[in-house]
């Protein structure tokens, strides 16, 4: 494109110089001839007032010699009167020429060699024509031409290099965006989600690479939603598995329970590996869509009932609060699910056999806050456990658990927080804000101002076991 757009320009200019310069060079050789010949009519006609007073050969040549150089002029005069034909200063005309002026009675210019010269008739007294011969040399004709067809042909190379220096500079500005796109979509194709392009150039070049970096989010967007779908997919099998690990304790002693567990064992194993492979990238995720919600109180009673087996197995005392009526939030139900499942399951797989745990729902005007409590030893460093939760886990944790979690209260606008329970272990609060915005600090106060009276009412309707 680059080098398509200098041979146009190339091909424009030459001809615009050409069409100008042509015409302009001729009519330049043209006005040196009339100048030079201009010229010479002044010198013929200086001495045409003495030729028609006087025929005197003395007074005709010092008329010449005033008008002229005595090289560049000759006077030729007719025979009359007595008299023979006279000639003053070098002749250089043929007869032919000299006698077709004195027919025709009009000047006339022929050519000579070394030039050409002027042949201007002049009337005598005795009515005879006498012809002024003036002389001019080629060199005078061409005086100056050379010198401005130059001045022209640089004027005329300039021009084209200007358009040819132009049209490379604008071609690099239309090539070097478009090169960009073609590296961008190069690397991208090669697996560089990174890569993209920066918007600049032409109008339609600046929208193909607005096109560009869209498709590019969007890839980026479909392949970390795919991962965390497999990573969440394989995390939700860590509750059934959970159960198993558990249940696989009281087989006690032998070949088949030894079997079994290691199998169990090799299966935990299996997933940790999926979950951390698929995120590898760091996933993102979106808020619930239009119309997406669920009944949160409905959601913990079906989950509180999966786990109570369990707990009843390991002697657990379980209470649900607050689930005893319509609590809607803007978060599918299966998202829901799933991070109370990771609450839960952890519960049950960082805290011994016969520790307590709790799951209580607050309803708001502006958001839902969901606790999940236990008497358990607690969290000595939340902050780090929530960094872990950003990321790959440590001691057999994939770290999943803490952030399916924090990515559902996040899509609200809301936020996840660890702290003490009044069980005496670890609290997580999951805080739902129900119009998508930020939670503000005063209703946050507000809110947690509320909670104890809200805890004591609700703890008065709860089931306990």
């Amino acid at each position: 494109m680059r080098w398509a757009l200098v041979k146009v320009s190339l091909a424009v200019t030459t001809m615009v110089v050409v069409a100008f310069a042509v015409p302009l060079g001729l009519v330049i050789r043209e006005m040196a001839r009339d100048r030079a010949f201009s010229g010479a009519e002044r010198e013929a006609a200086a001495v045409a007032p003495a030729l028609s007073i006087t025929t005197d050969r003395d007074q005709l040549e010092r008329v010449v010699a005033s008008a002229g150089s005595d090289a560049g002029m000759a006077v030729h005069l007719p025979a009359g009167d007595g008299r023979e034909a006279l000639e003053l200063g070098r002749r250089r005309a043929a007869d032919e020429d000299i006698a077709a002026v004195r027919t025709l009675g009009r000047a006339s210019t022929t050519a000579v060699p070394g030039g050409s010269t002027l042949l201007q008739p002049v009337a005598l007294s005795t009515g005879k024509i006498a012809v002024v011969e003036v002389y001019v040399p080629e060199s005078e004709v061409t005086n100056g031409v050379g010198t401005a067809w130059a001045v022209l042909a640089a004027v005329g190379v300039a021009l084209v290099l200007g358009s040819v220096a132009v049209a490379d500079r604008l071609g690099v500005r239309m090539v070097r965006p478009a090169q960009r796109l073609a590296e961008g979509a190069h690397d991208l194709g090669e697996g560089r989600l990174g890569a993209r392009v920066p918007e600049e150039g032409p109008t339609e070049l600046r929208l193909a690479a607005v096109a560009f970096n869209s498709m590019a989010d969007q890839v980026v967007q479909l392949l970390a939603n795919e991962r965390e779908l497999a990573a969440d997919l394989s995390h939700r099998l860590r509750t059934p598995l959970t159960v198993l690990r558990l249940n696989t304790a009281s087989l006690g002693e032998g070949p088949a329970a030894d079997q079994t567990r290691t199998a169990v064992e090799q299966l935990e194993r299996e997933v940790d590996t999926i979950i951390r492979t698929a995120r590898e990238a760091k996933p993102q995720t979106a808020a619930a869509g239009p119309g997406a919600g669920c009944d949160a109180a409905e959601v913990v009673r079906e989950r509180m009932a999966f786990w109570s087996a369990l707990a009843e197995d390991e002697g657990r005392k379980w209470r649900v609060a607050g689930a005893d009526r319509p609590v809607r939030i803007p978060v599918a139900r299966a998202d829901l699910a799933a991070a109370l499942d990771a609450l839960l399951g952890n519960v049950f797989r960082h805290t011994a056999e016969g520790t307590a745990f709790a799951v209580d729902v607050h309803n708001g005007e502006d958001a839902v806050i969901v606790l999940v409590s236990d008497a358990g030893p607690g969290i000595p460093d939340p902050e780090t456990a929530m960094a872990r939760g950003r990321g790959s886990g440590s001691d057999g944790s994939t770290g999943l658990g803490l952030d399916i979690v924090r990515r559902l209260a996040e899509s609200t606008g809301g936020d996840v927080r660890i702290g003490s329970s009044v069980l005496g272990g670890t609290e997580v609060r999951i805080w739902i804000q129900l119009d998508g915005r930020a939670p503000a600090g005063r209703g946050h106060r507000q809110m947690r101002r509320r909670r104890p009276g809200r805890l004591t009412a609700v703890h008065n309707r709860s089931r306990s076991h």
